[in-house]
């Protein structure tokens, strides 16, 4: 039985489990990016670092990567979670308004970048078919990597983020010519090069429709019977059904992966079971683009950067220096400031993921030569190791400039989740809540566990999402951190006392409002950490009070006067 076990899986994942759940964490302690660590430790644990060594020292089976294809596919994943979870901050209407940034401002970038490089790898000496290859693969920059850095920050909704999103999916979406352009560089005849575009673009088209038919017919159908089950388990394993399913009908017409995961993002944005599914998928896609980033530093070849490490920082610096050149001032002319421009381009300079898609395939056919491979894709992985730098710098001189700019500025977009009361359960006391807060212009997210209900308030109108309040990844989908209060309204003691739980190790300063059932309640919630208990029983009490004294003749304001005033007693003798 032993004998059949592979155990240089074993050991190559145990390598990365190790590194993702021990090195990383020790080292960002010590102040570090957990970005740059990933790669920097792939560097050192690849093939090409500790594992080029290996003949001549064999325990280094145990600490270095043995095979990367026994890592690659689970990194892949990475960018397929992250770009789900990016499908689902949109909508289609949201993208329908950022048409102009990714078609216009996006596409251009693509086509003009592609086309200096390409000309600059002719004048390296690199032969036309190669050169196109390397130009459109190298004009690509890290979603991942500069997605991961703007949700860090809270930019995403940020003027900057919107901008550099919308060229980041331009980017995304020009893999697919970038496929093409490799099968039609390694066409003999015009007619199957003209065959092979028809083809693939309907292929392209047809997956895209067949994602977005299913999604709309299917999706919140079955969403509404998983909910029902009130299983966590089933739950997890419809989204991730859902995700893979998504990738996988891309990767069957050709398309990235990815960009079948952010069109079923999308589809379930739309729906009310998208905080849930936020919420469930977050901790997957942590690990996963840990995964990715350590493989990318696998491509880092330090052998061949100690052995010409001037050609290699120069490339770099003409790679960064190149797109920021062409970015800055395609910016501005799509109405961006000259300091939001910069900080653009700078975080856009470095190399991306699909860079390694798309040398990976000029390599497979022929197109692309082994050495000029592994120059370009070390070039790569150590430009995006350098991405964090760069948007750090990008930040400071995009403040500098503003200080003596005097040009059109663009208003930051405030984040929707930031100051809001998230309430929690949307029955009949949820409800009177809910549009007290919006009777007076509050923000708020209102949650609940019931699907039927969910979908009954989603047909009327109302924006309640479904999910589990006692959840911690849900709570932080519904802004938990910046939220400025947190209403419980419903009945479940234990559910209740878990949420509570949960807030008050991540925010103890947050406003609780909690309900109870009757004084001995209140008195525990008050235990817990509520900042209001409200009884039912006591405030039922001080209605017919109210009412009576009124019909009694009392003027009104002496009534309301001396019931805030007994409740005022009611509340310091519960605490």
């Amino acid at each position: 039985m032993a004998s059949s076990i592979n155990l240089s899986v074993y050991s190559d994942v145990m390598v990365v489990l190790a590194t993702a759940g021990v090195i990383v964490p020790v080292v960002s302690r010590l102040g570090a990016s957990p970005i740059i660590s990933y790669l920097v430790l792939g560097a050192l644990f690849g093939p090409l670092g500790l594992g080029s060594a290996m003949d001549q020292m064999p325990f280094l089976y145990w600490i270095t990567i043995v095979e990367p294809k026994n890592v690659a596919g689970i990194a892949e994943f990475g960018v397929v979670f992250l770009l789900f979870l990016i499908g689902l901050q949109l909508s289609f209407s949201r993208l329908l308004a950022l048409r102009r940034l990714v078609f216009g401002l996006g596409v251009l970038q693509v086509v003009i970048t592609a086309a200096t490089l390409t000309f600059i790898a002719v004048l390296f000496g690199v032969d036309t078919r190669q050169a196109l290859v390397v130009g459109l693969s190298l004009a690509l920059s890290s979603t991942a990597t500069v997605v991961e850095l703007l949700s860090t920050k809270r930019r995403m909704s940020t003027t900057t983020g919107r901008a550099t999103f919308s060229v980041l999916l331009a980017q995304d979406l020009a893999v697919v010519p970038l496929l093409l352009l490799v099968g039609i560089l390694a066409s003999d005849t015009s007619a199957h090069v003209a065959a092979n575009l028809g083809t693939a673009l309907l292929q392209a088209a047809a997956a895209l429709g067949l994602i977005v038919l299913f999604g709309k017919v299917v999706l919140r159908s079955l969403f509404h019977l998983v909910g029902s089950l009130d299983s966590t388990e089933v739950f997890l394993a419809a989204v991730l059904f859902i995700v893979v399913g998504a990738s996988f009908a891309a990767a069957v017409f050709g398309l990235p992966m990815a960009l079948g995961a952010f069109v079923a993002g999308i589809l379930l944005s739309e729906t009310e079971y998208r905080k849930a599914v936020e919420a469930i998928v977050e901790p997957f896609k942590g690990l996963l683009l840990g995964v990715f980033f350590f493989t990318v530093g696998m491509s880092i070849d330090i052998v061949e950067f100690i052995a010409t490490p001037w050609l290699i920082v120069l490339l770099v610096c003409l790679l960064i220096v190149v797109k920021i050149i062409v970015l800055a001032p395609l910016a501005q002319l799509f109405g961006l400031a000259l300091p939001k421009a910069v900080e653009i381009a700078m975080l856009l300079a470095a190399g991306g993921e699909f860079a390694f898609v798309g040398i990976g395939a000029g390599v497979a056919a022929g197109i692309v030569s082994p050495r000029v491979s592994g120059l370009i894709l070390t070039i790569v992985a150590i430009s995006m190791a350098l991405t964090p730098l760069l948007a750090i710098l990008g930040e400071k001189l995009a403040k500098r400039i503003s200080k003596t700019e005097h040009g059109p500025e663009l208003d930051e977009i405030p984040d929707a989740m930031s100051g809001h009361a998230v309430v929690i359960g949307y029955g009949r006391v949820g409800k009177v809540v809910a549009g007290m807060l919006e009777r007076h212009g509050l923000a708020y997210v209102t949650v609940d566990s019931d699907p039927a209900l969910v979908s009954r308030e989603r047909r009327k109108g109302n924006a309640v999402f479904f999910g589990d309040g006692a959840n911690n990844n849900f709570l932080r989908a519904c802004g938990l951190s910046d939220a400025s209060s947190l209403i419980i309204t419903i009945q479940d003691d234990h559910a209740t006392d878990r949420m509570i739980e949960i807030v008050r190790a991540s925010r103890p300063d947050l406003s609780i409002v909690a309900r109870a059932r009757d004084a001995t309640h209140a008195r525990h919630l008050y235990a817990m950490g509520v900042s209001n208990a409200v009884p039912e029983t006591i405030e039922a009490s001080l209605q017919l009070s109210e009412a009576t004294l009124i019909s009694m003749g009392i003027p009104m304001g002496k009534v309301i006067a001396s019931i805030h005033e007994r409740r005022d007693e009611f509340r310091e003798e519960l605490k």
